[in-house]
């Protein structure tokens, strides 16, 4: 009876537990319960499309025009492109009519240059006809006196002489190169820096009006540059030498120098000589130069085209 009446008692408790677990929730539970499983901010959520926020519309990145490629009739070429950006440069080789052998050497370089020929040596005819022929310049390397003392050579113009004998001196000289478009003075550091001298000397080629002046500038205090200027004729002055030392190395130098000076200021006039060492040099640099864009010119045409 006892037993019996504990089984009841246990399914009466069961059944009323049961009870409770499934009856309906009041509404403030059901609430709270749905808002405890509904979405948080960063959780996804699903948004029809008719409800769907409305996305601006991307603003297109810029996209440049495709380049027409450039046809090989319009393409700049290397050099051109390079010379829009180089200087004119001058080159003379003084001190002609004595080594012929290198100094036809010279005239094979397949640029302009300019061979300025001295009076009564042994070659001066021939080597001023063989490089007019290969359209090379020609100048007239007139003898002056130098600080020094050392002996210029023949025919030379000396402070000594009367204005007369320097006329008579030049014109000789002059007769000696018949080629020459226009003189420059070979050594000359003290006979180039008196006026009276200057004015004498340059009388000539104003009187002829054919011919140039160019200062070899032996001397800073040197007046030829500025007395042809007076006198209305063609002139300009050496900007570098370029083998005051015999050494490969030294003119490859000088020339870079002198193709500075050509790309700041438009034009550069360099002075060399006859020597085997400047004529290495050239051969290696003369690639070089006009691949960055030196033009190498006349110096007949650069004082022409330029007032220098």
């Amino acid at each position: 009876m006892r037993r019996a009446f504990l089984l009841i008692m246990l399914a009466t408790f069961a059944a009323g537990i049961g009870w409770w677990l499934l009856r309906p929730l009041p509404q403030h539970l059901t609430v709270r319960l749905t808002q405890l499983h509904s979405p948080r901010p960063w959780q996804s959520v699903a948004v029809s499309p008719a409800t769907a926020p409305a996305t601006p519309a991307a603003t297109p990145i810029a996209t440049p025009a495709a380049t027409p490629l450039t046809t090989s009739s319009t393409k700049p070429t290397p050099s051109a492109t390079a010379a829009a950006s180089g200087g004119e440069l001058a080159l003379i080789v003084d001190d002609c009519g004595q080594w012929i052998e290198t100094e036809r050497r010279f005239v094979a370089l397949d640029i302009p240059l300019t061979l300025s020929v001295l009076p009564d040596v042994p070659y001066s005819g021939e080597i001023a006809r063989e490089a007019a022929a290969a359209g090379k310049g020609i100048m007239l390397h007139l003898p002056m006196e130098a600080l020094s003392g050392i002996d210029p050579g023949r025919g030379k113009v000396t402070t000594a002489m009367s204005d007369g004998a320097i006329v008579a001196a030049v014109q000789a000289d002059l007769a000696q190169v018949p080629l020459a478009q226009g003189v420059n003075n070979h050594e000359g550091s003290k006979a180039s820096a008196d006026p009276r001298v200057m004015h004498a000397v340059i009388g000539v080629l104003a009187q002829r009006g054919n011919l140039f002046f160019i200062d070899s500038r032996t001397n800073a205090a040197s007046v030829g540059e500025s007395t042809a200027r007076d006198l209305g004729v063609p002139t300009a002055a050496r900007d570098v030498f370029l083998d005051n030392r015999p050494n490969v190395a030294y003119s490859e130098a000088q020339l870079l120098a002198a193709a500075a000076i050509a790309r700041e200021h438009g034009s550069a006039i360099a002075i060399g000589h006859p020597k085997p060492t400047t004529l290495e040099a050239l051969r290696a640099m003369i690639p070089q130069l006009q691949a960055s864009g030196i033009r190498f010119v006349l110096v007949a045409d650069l004082v022409a085209t330029n007032g220098r």
